[in-house]
């Protein structure tokens, strides 16, 4: 008889979203079972080793409270665990990797190990279950309701019946949507459907998503030799060029996202370029003592090595690990390509110092535990963000829609990767926007929450609610939005139409540190 295993809350995915969705609906008293299918628990920050991506006034506001409490806690890590040199410690915006895409940018073992004693209390207490290394294989829904999610251990086989009044999808791609028969939507929606001034011309899309990547960690060991095995699709990554971009995808030319012109990069800083290794660069030998580090670290989330030749939702399974498959030999590819044959300043080719730091990203290959996912499958919701809503060119007045049901808020250009029908960047100008209580309802399921990046957003507004501190908040929202149903008898939907349990329950976030609105700002 397969065993079960009940609570207040069942979170399915255990990422960005889900962590701070879990952390919430613990504070709030709840009981909670978190899966995460791979053994760490923080998506983008952890197991997709991806340094955050945050908007200008993040040091001072912009997020919510324990996404805050992560980031010093992050800087703290350092200070009190490494041995860090007194002018680097004394930094009180200490950016430990000196990385130039973020303020904070840190490597995913700190970000793991933050996370950690974050949720120790209630792990510990056993208020929360951790079932690592487990994904979601079937659900039973009575009418409207889900009433239980089955999971499986990808080590022993093992099934386990999860129940609960509610639960929450925070998987990286929407995986529990299609078991429990939730409505949703994915790929790219036509302008005939949104009126989304960067919504594709004809037909909808709806294999139509960014493309993904597998990073990686390398350092730089100058005299020294660790090339890697040649990958066996190297010969096809080398040769391969996309129609819409400047030169082989391995070389150093590259797009500029917002205008898709060409630019050149260098690996290392030194000229005029952009430099790539400087870009997401995670540990900085200039803040520590001699010899804690014997070369500066860079994640590897180039414009090189993500992947759009194909998508991994709703396909068959042997498609998806075809396209899985692929991409890691693009990322093995990139890294191959940078120690042979990769164009050098002094008129040499390749960087054989450059060295895959297994470690950093705690696999066997090398690669992050798992795929940098930028497109979701979103539910249709009680409300759609649209691009009307947030892009700068839409409004005039030089803010973004305000909504009355706003859970938190969030900031970032609206940026999509190349995509899987062959198609360039989309990156225009967006507002400091609000969260929308609505787009993490579903329109028919009612013990059911979007926590992640399967929130109600077109493939436009996606490029700018799926970033770290937008999804931190929007799981944040929805572990505090079921707890508090679960306390007032009322289901998400019901919350939302009464506009004064509507009005406690923002004070209730407001108070536990979640930002509602923002103040006049610029755009990005």
């Amino acid at each position: 008889m397969t065993p079960i295993q009940l609570a207040d809350v069942v979170i399915i995915g255990g990422g960005t979203g889900g962590f701070a969705a879990a952390l919430a609906s613990a504070e709030s008293g709840k009981s909670v079972i978190l899966t995460e299918e791979t053994v760490w628990i923080g998506g983008q920050l952890t197991s997709q080793a991806v340094p955050p991506d945050e908007h200008p006034w993040i040091e001072k506001f912009g997020c919510t409270r324990t996404y805050r409490q992560f980031r010093e806690g992050v800087r703290n890590y350092y200070r009190d665990y490494f041995p860090m040199k007194p002018e680097a410690k004394a930094i009180t915006e200490l950016n430990p990797g000196s990385g130039s895409v973020s303020r904070l940018c840190h490597e995913p073992r700190t970000a793991l190990a933050v996370l950690q004693q974050m949720l120790a209390p209630y792990v510990h207490s056993g208020q929360v279950t951790l079932l690592l290394r487990h994904i979601p294989v079937s659900a039973e829904t009575d009418g409207d309701a889900i009433t239980s999610v089955e999971v499986k251990s990808l080590d022993s086989g093992a099934l386990t019946i999860l129940k609960a009044p509610y639960f929450l999808d925070a998987t990286e791609c929407g995986d529990l949507l299609p078991l429990a028969k939730a409505e949703y939507v994915t790929g790219a929606e036509s302008y005939a459907e949104t009126r989304e001034p960067n919504a594709v011309v004809g037909d909808p899309l709806p294999g139509d998503m960014q493309g993904f990547t597998y990073c990686f960690a390398v350092d730089h060991l100058e005299g020294e030799n660790h090339v890697i095995e040649k990958p066996e699709m190297y010969d096809f990554w080398k040769a391969y060029k996309a129609d819409f971009w400047p030169d082989r995808l391995l070389s150093l030319m590259g797009v500029k996202p917002a205008t898709n012109e060409p630019v050149r990069y260098e690996i290392f800083p030194g000229t005029e370029h952009f430099s790539l290794f400087r870009y997401r660069q995670i540990a900085d030998m200039e803040h520590f003592r001699e010899g804690t580090y014997r070369s500066n670290i860079s994640l590897v989330n180039w414009p090189q090595n993500d992947y759009w030749l194909g998508s991994i939702i709703d396909v068959p399974e042997e498609e998806k690990q075809k396209h899985l498959y692929q991409a890691k030999q693009l990322s093995l590819s990139l890294l191959y390509w940078l120690q042979t044959e990769a164009p050098r300043p002094d008129g040499g080719t390749g960087y054989p110092g450059l060295r895959l730091r297994k470690d950093v990203v705690g696999t066997e290959d090398g690669l992050a535990m798992y795929p940098y996912i930028r497109e979701s499958r979103r539910i249709k919701a009680e409300f759609t963000v649209l691009e009307q809503h947030v892009a700068t060119a839409c409004r005039p007045d030089g803010r973004a829609e305000a909504f009355a049901d706003s859970v938190g808020i969030g900031c970032y250009r609206i940026d999509l990767h190349p995509s899987t029908e062959n198609r360039p960047y989309i990156d225009v100008s967006s507002l400091p926007f609000q969260i929308p209580l609505g787009s993490l309802i579903p329109v028919r399921v009612r013990n059911l929450l979007a926590a992640g990046k399967n929130i109600g957003v077109t493939h436009i507004t996606n490029g700018c609610y799926r970033l770290h501190p937008v999804e931190w908040n929007i799981g944040e929202a929805a572990g505090y939005c079921a707890a508090y149903c679960i306390d007032n008898g009322m289901t998400p939907s019901e919350l939302r139409g009464n506009p004064d349990e509507l009005a406690k329950f923002q004070t209730h976030l407001a108070k536990a540190g979640i930002e509602l609105e923002w103040p006049a700002l610029r755009p990005v």
